[in-house]
């Protein structure tokens, strides 16, 4: 059974930064990759990084990529989104989630799904 399990979150100041970090189990294969999505109350979710298992592709949404960085750490199963410069609008649940191949932003091609984790940005 894959597992994804998150950590990292909390309530935060607008400008100040965050980790975020989502520990793989039972898969660690390079046929996936690992992407960062959130939902904000009464939004749709929506996409935010993602990266392949070796690091070397990433994708960020336009909103984000001048601020957060996605990253991995292969000894450890786990990838982390930094973030910085949070601003309100940051404020959702976020997830991380396993998706194809080749890095996507749909949401659909993810098949597993980590709890969740809440990230509160005050202005």
């Amino acid at each position: 059974q894959v597992q994804l399990v998150q950590s990292g979150g909390g309530l935060v100041q607008a400008g100040d930064s965050l980790r975020l970090s989502c520990a793989a189990s039972n898969y660690t294969s390079s046929r996936y990759t690992l992407g960062w999505f959130r939902q904000a109350p009464g939004k749709e979710r929506e996409f935010v990084a993602a990266i392949t298992w070796n690091g070397m592709r990433t994708y960020y949404a336009d909103i984000v990529k001048d601020r957060f960085s996605i990253s991995v750490d292969n000894a450890k199963n786990t990838v982390y989104l930094q973030m910085n410069s949070l601003k309100s609008e940051d404020t959702a649940v976020y997830y991380c989630g396993r998706g194809p191949e080749r890095p996507s932003s749909v949401v659909s091609k993810y098949d597993y799904w980590g709890q969740g984790t809440q990230v509160t940005v005050s202005s």
